[in-house]
Parts: structure tokens; sequence; C-alpha cells
């Protein structure tokens, strides 16, 4: 087939790789809000608990590993590469490397599926950030949110009916990564809730596909931080458990829909401290598989990959200048994103 990009730049948030690593990420991750080293030593500790590496960057590399298998299945052999926002290899690196090998027009993907400022407007904005520092000039092309294709939805499907046959009968919660509810109201192209709004559509399309009762499932929220004033997307994981067997349910299936792979927002807040926090309810608990390298997500990816139009993926049907605006609103954002600005 005929493809009109010289190479794919997979973007993703990074993770340390060794124990060295983890305050030095932590700070880069957390940079510009002004906290202590006291409170990131803090939180350096669910690093620390895996041996001090995140396990992102193998997840990333097995996504890699099947998108270059699934696009050469179809005729693209073009190089696959990544670059992160807050450890090595970084977003100027990836495109040095790009660069190097005379690529200049390149289809990019972010490893997160739904809208929102840190989900997607600011890889955009890691992409215009690195044009400048680098002085490269690249065609970029950004794929879309893409929670709401029947790939990514289907690959949820099997994992909840996997996890269901290891825990019949238990309540289901589709589990996400909390935002600030000002982010939230700020996300998608008119600034409309989108990022909620696209969990609860998809949330409803896997349940419908399994064959859930709307009794039998429900959405819950992890991974909060900052402020306690600030308000953030509710309820919490572990607070939801806890309601649930006052209510006298008995065991209960997370979902990490939220989320492309297992990396440290899965392992620690679902595997660790949900778990933990269902033993000692006295709950049956299991976690769902995320889509990973699912054939029908990876199918999904390497079909938006190759025809990224906008409104093909996700359910934007572009991302506008304003969209998901949030945070640095001076910031350079990449001009062509969705496939059109």
């Amino acid at each position: 087939m005929t493809f009109p990009f010289d190479a794919v730049l997979v973007l993703s948030y990074g993770g340390p790789r060794q124990p060295e690593d983890v305050l030095p990420f932590m700070r880069n991750a957390t940079r510009g809000r002004g906290i202590p080293d006291e409170r990131l030593l803090e939180v350096s500790e669910h690093y620390l608990m895996f041996g001090g590496a995140s396990p992102i960057n193998e997840r990333n590399d097995e996504l890699m590993d099947a998108l270059r298998a699934e696009l050469s299945r179809r005729g693209v052999d073009v190089p696959v590469v990544i670059g992160n926002r807050n450890w090595d290899p970084y977003v100027t690196d990836a495109l040095a490397q790009l660069a190097a090998g005379g690529a200049r027009r390149v289809v990019v993907l972010a490893t997160s599926a739904y809208a929102s400022y840190s989900s997607c407007r600011q890889y955009r904005e890691d992409l215009a950030a690195a044009l400048a520092d680098t002085g490269l000039e690249f065609d970029l092309v950004k794929v879309g949110p893409f929670a709401e294709t029947d790939g990514f939805v289907a690959a949820n499907a099997d994992a909840v009916r996997d996890a269901l046959a290891e825990l019949p009968g238990a309540r289901v919660l589709f589990v996400s990564h909390s935002i600030p509810t000002a982010m939230d109201a700020a996300s998608g192209p008119g600034g409309d809730n989108t990022y909620s709004a696209q969990h609860r559509r998809v949330a409803q399309a896997v349940a419908s596909e399994v064959g859930l009762a709307d009794d039998a499932w429900e959405m819950a929220w992890c991974s909060r931080s900052g402020a306690p004033h600030i308000p953030w997307l509710e309820p919490d994981v572990n607070d939801r458990l806890a309601e649930l067997a006052a209510d006298g349910v008995s065991s209960v299936v997370t979902v990490p829909y939220g989320f492309v792979n297992d990396h440290m927002e899965v392992v620690y807040d679902l595997d660790t401290e949900a778990r933990a926090t269902a033993s000692g309810l006295g709950l049956g608990y299991v976690r769902a598989a995320t889509v990973g390298v699912h054939p029908a997500f990876i199918g999904m990816l390497a079909v938006a990959l190759t025809d990224p139009q906008p409104g093909s993926v996700g359910g934007l049907a572009t991302c506008h200048a304003t969209c998901c605006l949030l945070g640095r609103p001076g910031a350079p954002v990449l001009p062509t994103a969705c496939a059109a600005d």
C-alpha cells in the first residue's frame, strides 16, 4: 500500500529505568509546580517498590514491536521510534534520530486514548517545543484521541470478560486517571468536559458489548495528586471500594480502561493500593488487563496511522487552536494535529 509518511513517532510520558533515575524523573514530571524534593521522595517510593524502573518502558517497547509487525503485514515498513516527555529518549532525541535517517513527514501517535490538556494538547506543546529547540523542520501529523474506536472498545471488552471469568458476578469498576475538574471542563474542541464524557461513552460501550446490566458496573478514578483543595474527578477507586463493601458487594473487578498499558498508575494504584484496600475490606478483587498489544487495538492503531484523517478516530473532528487549552495559555502548540487544525 502507499504510505504517505516517512516514519511513525510514538509519544509517551516516559519513566525511570533504574533507582538513580527516579528523583530526576520526578523533577522532570513536576517541573514548574514548585514541589519540594521531600514530597517527590515520598512519591518516588512507588517506583522504588518496583526496583526503580517504570514498567512503561518495556510495555511501550512491546507496543512498538506490535505496531511494526502489523504495519509490515499491511505493506508498510518505516521506522517506528519513541520520544518521551519526561525521560530519555526525549522528544528532541526522537526527532534528531528521525532527521538523521532522512525522515521529514511523520505521523505521530500519543499513548493516551482520551482528550484533555495533559493527554493530548500537552503532547502537541511538547512537539512544538522540540521543533523550536532543535531547529529541525518536519511535517508532523498527530493521530487524534482514539478511545471511542471499535478496536479500543473490543480490546477492553475482552479484558472484562476474562476478568469476570475469574470472578463471576463481580461489580465492575471502570477506572481511569483522575484530572482536575477544571482540566476536564476545558477538554475537547469546545471546552465541554470531553474527557469525562468520552470515559462515560467508552464504559457504556464496553459494558454493552460484554452484556453487563446497568447496575453491574460504574466508573471510578485513580492517581489523584496535587493540593487537596483543588477538586478532581471522583469517586476515588479506594473510597468507592469501601462504599461498595459497606453496601454488601462481595467482589469487584477493576478495569483500567483509561490506560493503554501497565505503567505505574496501574501496577501501583490498582495492583498494589486498590488491591490492598479490597483485601482489607474482605472484597474479592481482580484487575482486568489493559489493551496492551491486543490484536483489535493494534489493528485499529495501524489503520489510524495509515489514514489519520480528521474525525477518523476519537470522535473529534479536529484539534483547534484552543482545544483542551489549560495550563500555559501562551505555550506554542503543534499547528497540525489530529490531521488538521
